[in-house]
């Protein structure tokens, strides 16, 4: 690691770090951090959903009689723009969008089946409040804000654009459907800002921003249950600062620190948005990746390493870091204790080889059986 310039800038006690976030960002999402959240939150939520389609289906076949059997068609077309959006959102960089666009479908469903089925009077208009629970799981502030606006403009298109005279007659039926939703809005934010936050204590590593070890025990059992499912590969690359201890030696903690902090910047700033980046140690870093082999995996270790040569970190300095990469077979579900055993021996040889380098390393296959005569 080639160490040059001042130390770190420190503004108050706390790094100051310059560029452009570190990942593609929208008005829905205000950085990587929030991206992985949300995507973290609705690998959480889906079971969960797949629960509530089971018994607003059955509530549905219980009403039939008096609503319609063709109610359920309208709720399967929600329960398919989910799949859809399931299928697609680790293949786009605004996954956002695609489940805010879901979620907006499934209201749009709620919507027709409240006008088909007497709109103001329709019981379908308490099921408004149902999407709403999980605007929070999702996205931040701004997005339940949108999505609690989306949904009072469909409520009061409803009952207008259905029966305006039972509105002026009886607002009530409009201002308690509106009220629930309000409400339930409200309830939720705020139980999952402090589920959140509790949660962020134990799998954010408060220094850098990024995930910790904690937090890969519930993603590695995931990913491997994914790849058996659909036989694609899943990469891990290992990264390692090289020669950190001369910087804490040389400029003190403070710019190592600071250095850290600039580094998981530059790391995150070059991977997709469904990419996974941890800080499993004093300087080393860990990244899944979702559907890559080895190949493609080696690729992406590279763009890291040149990322972080490219740019000064902690204030002035040039940094390098060694990766060491691996990744399971389509023929084998992932194993992430093979992995990434795989991947640290490749580290090693990297760190072997002179460091600021990439090595990579296949799973080591078991020797076949000798057939017997």
């Amino acid at each position: 690691m080639r160490l040059e310039g001042p130390p770190a800038a420190v503004e108050h006690g706390r790094h100051v770090a310059s560029g452009p976030d570190s990942a593609p960002v929208s008005w829905l999402i205000s950085d990587g951090m929030d991206r992985e959240r949300m995507l973290d939150m609705d690998r959480r939520v889906a079971p969960v959903r797949q629960k509530s389609f089971v018994v607003m289906t059955v509530a549905l076949l219980l009403c039939g009689p008096w609503l319609g059997w063709w109610t359920i068609a309208l709720l399967a077309g929600a329960g398919v723009l989910f799949k859809l959006a399931d299928r697609v959102i680790e293949l786009v960089s605004h996954p956002e969008y695609v489940m805010f666009a879901a979620w907006g479908g499934s209201q749009l469903m709620i919507a027709s089946a409240a006008v088909l089925t007497g709109g103001p009077h329709s019981p379908a208009m308490a099921w408004f409040a149902i999407p709403i629970v999980t605007l929070s799981a999702r996205f931040p502030t701004r997005g339940v804000i949108l999505g609690l606006g989306v949904t009072i403009v469909m409520m009061i298109a409803v009952a207008f654009g259905s029966d305006p005279h039972a509105v002026i007659a009886k607002p009530p039926l409009l201002i308690m459907p509106l009220a629930l939703a309000i409400a339930v809005a409200i309830l939720s934010t705020a139980l999952m800002r402090s589920d959140v936050a509790h949660r962020s204590e134990a799998v954010i590593d408060p220094l850098t921003g990024m995930l910790n070890r904690n937090s890969l025990k519930d993603r590695t059992v995931e990913l491997a249950h994914q790849s058996q499912r659909t036989g694609q590969p899943v990469g891990l690359i290992v990264g390692d600062l090289d020669h950190f201890k001369a910087v804490n030696d040389s400029h003190g903690h403070t710019t190592g620190d600071a250095v850290l902090q600039d580094v998981a910047y530059l790391l995150r700033k070059q991977l997709r948005a469904f990419d996974l980046a941890y800080r499993i140690g004093g300087e080393e870093f860990l990244v899944l990746l979702p559907g890559a082999n080895l190949e493609q995996a080696e690729a992406m270790a590279e763009r890291l390493r040149q990322g972080v040569q490219a740019d000064t970190v902690g204030g002035g300095l040039r940094v390098t870091m060694s990766f060491g990469v691996s990744a399971s077979s389509r023929e084998e579900a992932f194993d992430y204790q093979q992995v990434c055993e795989e991947a640290d021996v490749a580290l090693y040889e990297a760190k072997r080889l002179g460091r600021n380098r990439v090595c990579g390393r296949l799973i080591a296959q078991p020797a076949a059986e000798p057939v017997l005569a």
